[in-house]
């Protein structure tokens, strides 16, 4: 299966964007064993680290080399035991791109889809090398090993870790990772802290009851695909933006709207304080027509 042109060029721009080095990456502990790592760079993951006693497992891992080793060092400042699992929530290379530096020997996980789409990706940038780039900012890819097609229970050592599959959601294959003894889950990019999401591929009816399913979970802290550590009431308002939003792509499609026509004419001031990415196609508007898109699949 080919990968469509777009997102092609939607990995090119993470892959080939600026590393900021201006600031420190850093740790905020969630739990005694549990950290969620809060990127400094817009580009690259948030990445959540449970220490077990005898190694540690790690959800996704930054955009590439660069963003992979910081991501490390700030590992090893809590533990030298080895890293044991990655768990990747979805294919984007800011996801996976540093899995190859953080943890060489890990069994990797992800969604079979992420697995496939990770394959294509490999064989495009092999393909396709990226000319000038250091080789510290391009993706130290690692393949999945083990995949997850609907719920998968893992242990470190007294701590269960439940990775669960989304299905079609922000791709059309997420993962996200609840700690039942941290009440804390690792979300991805299904959850963005006060922001419009970037929307792959996927099904924004499925995205929100996702978001529902985490909801029902007895957690008090989500790790975000990017930006700083969410609450209950985080992922409600995020919740409550793609519902008040999939709303109003409805009834503007039930009227018969084009999808210039939805772009225009959506109200999303309640939520005029979320961030917005014109270059990722990740804003109001994008959001809207990429729903309006799916509801006309094939044009």
């Amino acid at each position: 299966m080919r990968l469509p042109g777009k997102h092609l060029r939607f990995a090119a721009v993470l892959l080939t964007a600026a590393v900021s080095a201006t600031a420190q990456t850093h740790l905020t502990r969630v739990s005694p064993n549990l950290y969620a790592y809060i990127s400094d760079n817009d580009h690259s993951a948030n990445s959540t680290i449970l220490v077990g006693q005898h190694g540690i497992l790690v959800v996704d891992t930054g955009l590439n080399a660069t963003e992979g080793q910081k991501l490390l060092a700030d590992i090893r400042s809590v533990s030298a035991l080895p890293v044991k699992f990655i768990v990747n929530t979805h294919y984007h290379p800011d996801h996976q791109g540093g899995n190859g530096v953080v943890g060489p020997e890990a069994i990797v996980i992800s969604s079979p889809f992420t697995r496939e789409r990770t394959q294509q990706l490999m064989t495009h940038f092999t393909q396709n090398p990226t000319t000038g780039t250091p080789a510290d900012q391009r993706p130290a890819f690692k393949l999945a090993t083990e995949t997850v097609g609907d719920k998968l229970t893992i242990y470190m050592d007294d701590d269960p870790v439940e990775i669960i599959a989304a299905g079609p959601a922000h791709t059309m294959g997420d993962v996200y990772v609840f700690f039942p003894k941290q009440h804390t889950i690792a979300a991805g990019d299904v959850l963005m802290s006060n922001s419009s999401p970037a929307m792959d591929q996927g099904s924004a009816p499925n995205w929100i009851r996702t978001l529902d399913a985490m909801l029902a979970l007895p957690a008090d802290h989500f790790v975000p695909g990017h930006f700083e550590l969410g609450t209950r009431e985080t992922i409600t308002r995020f919740r409550n933006y793609m519902v008040d939003l999939k709303a109003q792509v409805d009834r503007l499609n039930e009227s018969g709207a084009t999808a210039e026509q939805v772009r225009a004419q959506i109200n999303m001031d309640k939520y005029k304080d979320f961030r917005q990415f014109p270059q990722f196609h990740a804003t109001f508007a994008d959001n809207a027509e990429a729903m309006y898109r799916q509801l006309h699949p094939g044009q």
